[in-house]
């Protein structure tokens, strides 16, 4: 016998003592050679529970909410993209017509659109000390502390509510 031959034997017996105490001392190891010996696969081990992961809802904007809202009720995308070149003015205008009142509708609904104040355009306005930068658009040679006295050129506009449908 060679020498690597003498050492592979001396390590076969040291496995097999080693396999037969520990057959004779646990039942599970008993249980691995048995199956080993019958060359079956061994019994897969139970996996811990992982819950499928919770998907994302999809990114949606909030302007394309509402433009989804203006196209689907008022068909406001259709009229904005169509060439008009090839339909007379009466045409025109009575397309025209119907998208403005259900736009109209959509905002309505969706943001109780007021006006910021009831004076008619031209009429004279004051805008107090602490005013809201935000809500007046001042122009012209403004200087000084408030309040401010001038023109109204136009009245602007406010949102009551925003109720944006929620996507899905």
């Amino acid at each position: 016998m060679k020498l690597l031959t003498k050492v592979h034997f001396m390590h076969r017996i040291l496995l097999a003592i080693r396999v037969f105490f520990s057959v004779l001392f646990s039942s599970s190891s008993a249980e691995a050679v048995g199956r080993a010996l019958l060359l079956e696969e061994p019994a897969p081990k139970p996996k811990k529970a992982i819950p499928p992961p919770v998907p994302k809802p999809p990114a949606r904007s909030e302007a394309l909410t509402l433009l989804a809202a203006l196209q689907r009720e008022a068909r406001f995308v259709d009229f904005m993209k169509e060439r008009l070149d090839d339909y007379s003015d009466a045409q025109v205008g009575a397309a025209a017509r119907d998208v403005h009142r259900d736009c109209g509708k959509v905002l309505e609904r969706l943001f109780a659109i007021r006006p910021l104040t009831s004076e008619s355009e031209g009429a004279t306005l004051e805008v107090p000390q602490g005013f809201d930068a935000a809500r007046y658009h001042l122009t012209g040679n403004v200087t000084g502390e408030p309040p401010f006295s001038g023109r109204l050129t136009h009245h602007g506009w406010e949102a009551g509510v925003c109720e944006l449908p929620v996507w899905t």
